[in-house]
């Protein structure tokens, strides 16, 4: 099957998750405030893939966007990670399930292909397993076979990254993990990907960071630049390196951060940010 064609990767991607019977409208919302990179599952527990793929309808049919427009990223769940609407058979082997599974996800976004097929956390919260081995061969068969262009990894340490690196496994484009301040915003994990060609996805950059959003530092520079603490922690993720997600629901939301790539923090301030962690 020739290579899918080369979608570019964005800079900011749109999060789906936890929009249930929102989730068509709130892509489409996403799409039309300018979003061009969506983010989902095939993980019922917490996704509506399907819904996903209706939004994307109604926005090509539109003329809103094309489907050459996006950049489309979906995950493989192991079964433990779902619940009793799985999108595979769970007595199949790993590598039907994930091609049962990507199969699944191509038809619910109405493509085929995916710009990025994520494997949605290793199997293990400690290693790197056999598990995650045949796994991960399986979708670099999918890859191979033109179905993603990119292969990613979510909700990893340093340690899975170093094990999958020991073993000689082909390293990931992308890692998506969620990022928390008090941890240096994932500072180890993120220099592995800087040394490693890696593009670290960072997701509940607000959520997680409840404390930092009403932060002074971050209330100040907000009111110097004339904008939102959340415009604030979006630009300085950008500043070093991340390629932020955003699940907002709220389409004034979804405009400001957009807007805040037109956002430039000093170097200072930079700094003292990724300094908050301690």
């Amino acid at each position: 099957m020739p290579t899918p064609p080369s979608s570019p990767i964005p800079d900011f991607l749109y999060g789906t998750a936890w929009k249930e019977d929102r989730t068509p409208a709130l892509t489409e919302l996403a799409l039309r405030m300018g979003f061009r990179g969506v983010d989902t599952a095939n993980q019922r527990r917490h996704y509506f893939e399907a819904g996903v793929g209706q939004g994307l309808a109604a926005a090509y049919r539109t003329g809103l966007v094309t489907r050459d427009d996006l950049f489309l990223q979906t995950k493989f769940t192991y079964q433990p990670g779902q619940d009793h609407r799985l999108p595979f058979d769970p007595a199949a082997v790993l590598s039907v399930q994930v091609a049962q599974s990507i199969a699944n996800s191509l038809e619910h976004l109405g493509t085929d292909h995916v710009d990025s097929y994520v494997l949605h956390g290793p199997s293990s919260n400690h290693d790197w397993t056999d598990a995650d081995a045949e796994a991960w061969e399986a979708m670099r068969k999918e890859r191979d076979g033109g179905r993603t262009r990119l292969l990613g990894v979510s909700n990893v340490s340093l340690r899975h990254l170093r094990q999958m690196s020991a073993a000689r496994a082909e390293l990931p484009a992308f890692v998506q993990n969620r990022c928390y301040a008090r941890l240096g915003w994932d500072r180890t994990v993120r220099a592995f990907c800087q040394e490693h060609k890696i593009i670290y996805q960072g997701f509940s950059l607000l959520t997680a960071n409840q404390e930092v959003l009403h932060h002074p530092l971050i209330a100040s520079l907000a009111a110097c630049a004339n904008g939102t603490p959340a415009q604030v922690v979006f630009s300085f993720a950008h500043a070093i390196g991340i390629l932020p997600l955003t699940g907002t629901s709220d389409a004034e939301h979804m405009k400001q951060d957009l807007a805040s790539r037109d956002l430039t923090l000093p170097a200072e301030a930079v700094q003292a940010i990724e300094s908050l962690a301690g």
